[in-house]
């Protein structure tokens, strides 16, 4: 009898989300997860369960990192409007530059449509990222930083839906300058 392997699970979830985020959920194989986390077969479905359980755990883990960084953001002692700009250079150069890119708009695509559980946590990852936005855009209004004419609301939803935008267009063209210039231009109408 195959005895169990003991592991630290926040770290196995950590390992398996990474491989869940560069492969995706229909890419991976039980042996990859297993392999990352260092673990058997049984040690996984004993503590944690199948491929579902686990990829909806690390999504979940994914979506709890991301609300960490908003809070941190929204606390920086850097102005509201500095901090967006921040977060809007961080994001292109994710796009450009990093292999995985976004786990919860690969995970949006790929198994939401089919997975209520996914399609509810990536839906409440979405409205705090929303609300994480409308935060930032409304103290940077209120500092003069942006327009006071302008809907926060509205300049949050556009850039959550610009952003998954800007994903699309680097996977099918492979343009930097494209990603870097509508963000730009984002900013720049942002800061009229």
């Amino acid at each position: 009898m195959a005895r169990n392997v003991e592991f630290n699970e926040a770290l196995a979830i950590q390992k398996a989300m990474e491989v869940f985020w560069k492969k995706g959920y229909n890419g991976t194989s039980l042996r990859d997860l297993t392999d990352a986390m260092q673990i058997n077969s049984s040690s996984l479905y004993n503590t944690i369960g199948d491929k579902q359980e686990l990829f909806v755990r690390c999504v979940r883990h994914y979506t709890d990192l991301r609300k960490l960084d908003w809070e941190k953001r929204l606390n920086s002692e850097k102005s509201p409007f500095a901090t967006l700009v921040d977060y809007i250079h961080e994001a292109v150069n994710i796009i450009i530059n990093g292999e995985d890119s976004c786990m919860a708009v690969k995970s949006a695509f790929e198994v939401a449509t089919n997975d209520q559980r996914i399609k509810q946590i990536l839906a409440a990852d979405d409205q705090r990222s929303y609300q994480f936005l409308n935060d930032l855009i409304s103290k940077a209004m209120e500092q003069g930083e942006i327009r006071a004419d302008e809907d926060p609301s509205l300049l949050a939803d556009y850039f959550n839906s610009t952003w998954t935008g800007w994903y699309e267009s680097y996977i099918l063209h492979k343009d930097p300058l494209k990603i870097k210039r509508m963000a730009a231009f984002f900013i720049k109408q942002l800061s009229k």
